[in-house]
């Protein structure tokens, strides 16, 4: 094989960005709007997002890791209010 035909290969487009979710996309996921993912990142507070351009992704495994964080926040809130009565 030789270098033009790496460059003329096929490149499946999904396949590069399986995993990751557009912003509207995971507002969508969410039952957010997109305001909302928009404030989050600047104030850091969101699950982890990466720009590319002006496109703004969110890798699937991030974003659970980041709603398991905010789950185990909440509990260990819960208790913590729950042991002091």
């Amino acid at each position: 094989m030789d270098d033009t035909d790496l460059n003329t290969a096929p490149v499946d487009d999904a396949a590069l960005l399986e995993g990751w979710l557009d912003r509207a996309a995971l507002a969508r996921e969410l039952a957010l709007s997109i305001d909302t993912l928009q404030r989050w990142e600047t104030r850091r507070v969101g699950p982890p997002c990466v720009r590319v351009g002006r496109k703004v992704l969110y890798r699937k495994a991030a974003v659970r890791d980041w709603l398991r964080d905010q789950e185990a926040r909440k509990t260990g809130q819960h208790r913590a209010v729950a042991g002091r009565r």
